[in-house]
């Protein structure tokens, strides 16, 4: 496993976590949400966390759903008057994002994925010459597509929830990045037909969650489908200029099965790390595994 650099915001902290929950600031407001990963104790006191937050995630456990780490049951609190939604800037990549407080309980933006942004920068400016091609799977709200559009690629942005397809639009207007394709499609659907069309890219991005459903109502199980899917984005894949970024947030998949399945399917070495949360407080708190892979990868 690589140790991956941390990376800091101005406009982004999270100021402390434990005890399930982790204290953050997006902008100039605070924020409690659920966070299973933080078993350890808080640093803080209980008082300087009730003093400091603007709102409160709470989750409801009378509710049953396939969620993932990116959703949850519940409601908001609000403490103080917060807006409908706002902007976080980073700078170093001239991101610009909106944030809102959602019925689900996250923002918009996964704050973790910042060593993952800069992963994609450096290889689309590598691959630059070639002008390439890069589809980015499961997207969301498309931080990493407007990265990628930004330094220079050919991006093919896909979700299956149009909502966050427009949210994704709406952050590459602040950012001023330049257009990106759009795709409301189940993505095992669309790179199943990428290869039987012979398409190919030199970059792939694949985010997926635990579970999930297509536009369509395909269903989506990440331990069923992964192996199938990354075999198919193989065949959409140059091998001579290519990267592969593969992330699993699922807490029971080790980051060695991401990197025997890049392994088994692309033939090359591939690296895996933790995508990291720098805290105020000095615990670092892990939300999701990454695995990487390109052309300049050891051949197995």
């Amino acid at each position: 496993m690589i140790r991956d650099k941390v990376y800091q915001w101005d406009d982004y902290e999270l100021i402390d976590s434990g005890d399930a929950e982790k204290l953050e600031r997006f902008g100039k407001y605070i924020l409690i949400r659920p966070e299973p990963q933080a078993l350890w104790p808080r640093q803080l006191t209980d008082l300087e966390w009730n003093t400091k937050a603007h709102a409160r995630f709470v989750r409801d456990n009378t509710k049953k759903s396939h969620r993932d780490s990116q959703n949850e049951n519940g409601g908001w609190q609000f403490f103080r008057q917060v807006p409908a939604s706002w902007e976080l800037r980073y700078k170093p990549l001239n991101l610009k994002l909106k944030v809102s407080c959602t019925s689900f309980g996250h923002m918009g933006v996964f704050v973790e994925q910042v060593s993952n942004w800069h992963f994609i920068d450096e290889q689309v400016r590598r691959l630059v010459a070639t002008r390439p091609k890069v589809i980015n799977l499961f997207a969301y709200t498309g931080a990493a597509s407007v990265v990628a559009a930004q330094a220079g690629a050919d991006v093919t942005h896909l979700d299956a929830v149009k909502n966050v397809v427009t949210w994704a639009n709406e952050n590459r207007q602040l950012s001023k990045a330049p257009e990106i394709r759009w795709m409301v499609e189940d993505a095992f659907k669309f790179v199943k037909r990428q290869a039987n069309k012979g398409n190919i890219y030199q970059g792939i991005i694949i985010d997926p969650p635990a579970y999930g459903r297509g536009p369509g109502g395909e269903k989506w199980v990440l331990e069923e489908q992964i192996n199938e899917l990354i075999y198919y984005c193989e065949k959409i894949t140059d091998r001579k200029n290519f990267f592969v970024l593969l992330n699993l947030y699922s807490m029971g998949l080790s980051g060695s099965i991401g990197v025997n399945l890049i392994k088994a399917h692309y033939g090359k070495d591939a690296a895996w790390g933790e995508c990291l949360v720098p805290s105020s407080t000095g615990l670092d708190l892990p939300l999701c595994t990454w695995v990487r892979a390109s052309d300049e990868s050891k051949d197995l």
